[in-house]
């Protein structure tokens, strides 16, 4: 069998090139006593990639050069040897990496049943995704019942997935994204009370318009000018939850928000979340999600990308706003 691997060859300044990765191809090795052997089917792009390959270290070490891309991935165990956690045959998910083939002792690797819904939904709704929603809106942005709850990045992975919880609490939802086909999904597919098209309008203008009252919370998926902007909206005692800022990625300088004196007025707070500090609960959600998907409270969407050669390309699309849902390469031949 030959793997076929994405390496990380150099630290990217802004925007990453294609050469920032190096493609390879070699033989898969024996399994060790106690190792698994896992062929991933599908691969997660997510914008915390971007993140990953920076030398300096944020919530987790960086990808060292010569590694293989760290990525969120669904297969299934193909061989096993002495390996007691997983029956050959088992659909997994768990940080595969952007390769073929991953040799694993199954730590942090979880069985999914892919009987229900595709494996996809398992690096998406049902996966980190979906996770960071669920825990960013209900533990972090602490909604209740008629809250106005502003998104950012709404028709992405994490963004799609937080209004459609807010709205099954109750709350008056309304999504920030980028195009008219976009907005039209957020509140035709999705039921969001209201779409701004930051592309064709005044941000500004828009959430003066569908948030009369102002935001109780602002859930922030892209940082930068659309931040300093909601910032200007908020009510007394609101909550900003920092899920993730895109639109600062791949600039050499990030660019913070100037209206930051609004959280003193209005007794607000501003608060970041990594969903990793929730990994207990993690089954929790799945359950509580799975629920609401079988009741068609809750939808997902993946944006299915075809071969491992498309790596480089479907990545960008994470930057380029040209993807629905959740970003996904089928590696699988």
């Amino acid at each position: 069998m030959i793997n076929r691997q994405y390496l990380l060859a150099k630290r990217p300044k802004g925007l990453p090139e294609k050469n920032t990765w190096k493609y390879t191809e070699s033989p898969v090795t024996e399994l060790q006593d106690g190792e698994m052997l896992i062929e991933n089917h599908y691969v997660s792009l997510d914008p915390a990639m971007r993140g990953w390959i920076n030398e300096t270290r944020s919530y987790i070490a960086p990808v060292g050069i010569g590694e293989v891309m760290r990525a969120g991935t669904v297969g299934q165990v193909i061989q096993t040897k002495g390996n007691t956690k997983f029956e050959q045959g088992a659909f997994v998910t768990g940080w595969g990496g952007v390769q073929d083939y991953t040799l694993s002792s199954g730590d942090g690797f979880y069985q999914i049943d892919a009987s229900k819904v595709g494996l996809p939904t398992f690096i998406g709704t049902l996966g980190i995704p979906g996770m960071t929603a669920y825990f960013g809106i209900l533990e972090v942005g602490e909604i209740k019942k008629g809250d106005v709850v502003l998104v950012s990045g709404a028709a992405g992975a994490v963004g799609s997935v937080v209004g459609q919880i807010a709205k099954i609490k109750g709350c008056k939802v309304i999504g920030i994204a980028g195009g008219k086909h976009k907005c039209d999904y957020l509140i035709n597919e999705l039921g969001f009370d209201a779409a701004i098209d930051y592309k064709n309008e005044s941000v500004r203008k828009a959430i003066k318009r569908e948030c009369p009252t102002g935001i109780d919370v602002y859930f922030d998926n892209v940082g930068g000018e659309i931040l300093d902007t909601a910032l200007m909206f908020l009510r007394m005692h609101a909550r900003v939850v920092i899920c993730g800022a895109i639109s600062q990625y791949n600039e050499m300088t990030a660019k913070g928000p100037n209206n930051y004196l609004s959280l003193l007025v209005n007794r607000a707070s501003m608060k970041g979340m990594v969903v990793l500090d929730y990994a207990k609960d993690y089954h929790k959600a799945m359950l509580q999600m799975s629920e609401w998907m079988g009741e068609g409270k809750l939808k997902g969407k993946e944006d299915v990308y075809h071969g491992m050669d498309q790596f480089y390309e479907t990545f960008l699309r994470l930057f380029s706003g040209e993807k629905i849902g959740k970003l996904v390469l089928k590696i699988k031949q």
